[in-house]
């Protein structure tokens, strides 16, 4: 879904109150349990799930200039002080983050990319895995889910080469983590979810 463009939302904006816009290394605490969302969307998966592990460090990745500003404003409001937020695309991760540092890993309700010439762009597809696995400490988790039947049962083959499979849900009941979309579709279907902890392929 197209987000409205917001007149206000700018670079300058974001940068005032945070939001790291630039494709650099991140200076982030060693002492901490680390979880990157990539594709936060407005924040509300994100931003919960920080609010209620203050002493674990969250990161949102949205590409979204419109969107992401979504994801601050929920920031503000909850006081949440353990959020880093990135306007970002993924295949800088390598810049961001050094090797083995992520806990954990969510996509949520990736765009699908349902024609097979665009295959190679989802965040599933196993190019990102290895950029994953890249950042992951020892038996850390990616979450992945979506309402897509499709590109879950392709996930599914993408991710077994690369990770565990520990649980893979067709029909995963509600939670207090939801992202605005989940509860949104939510009545419409189904909706997948899979998590895989990190193992050596090498």
């Amino acid at each position: 879904m197209r987000q409205k463009r917001l007149k206000y939302v700018n670079i300058d904006l974001l940068q005032k109150h945070g939001v790291i816009t630039k494709v650099e290394a991140l200076d982030l605490p060693k002492d901490k349990s680390i979880f990157l969302e990539i594709g936060s969307g407005k924040g509300q998966f994100i931003t919960s799930m920080a609010k209620d592990h203050p002493d674990d460090l969250f990161i949102a990745m949205e590409v979204n200039l419109y969107v992401i500003y979504r994801v601050l404003e929920k920031k503000m409001e909850m006081k949440i002080d353990n959020l880093i937020i990135l306007l970002a695309d993924a295949k800088y991760l390598e810049t961001y983050f050094s090797k083995t540092l992520i806990d954990g890993v969510y996509l949520n309700f990736s765009d699908p990319w349902p024609k097979v010439k665009h295959h190679k762009r989802r965040l599933t597809y196993p190019t990102f895995l290895k950029l994953y696995q890249k950042l992951l400490k020892p038996n850390a988790k990616l979450q992945f889910r979506t309402d897509h039947k499709d590109l879950f049962l392709d996930s599914v083959e993408y991710i077994k080469p690369y990770f565990d499979l520990i649980d893979i849900t067709h029909d995963l009941a509600p939670s207090t983590y939801m992202t605005e979309y989940e509860v949104k579709k939510r009545p419409l279907g189904p909706i997948y979810q899979l998590i895989g902890e990190y193992k050596d392929v090498k």
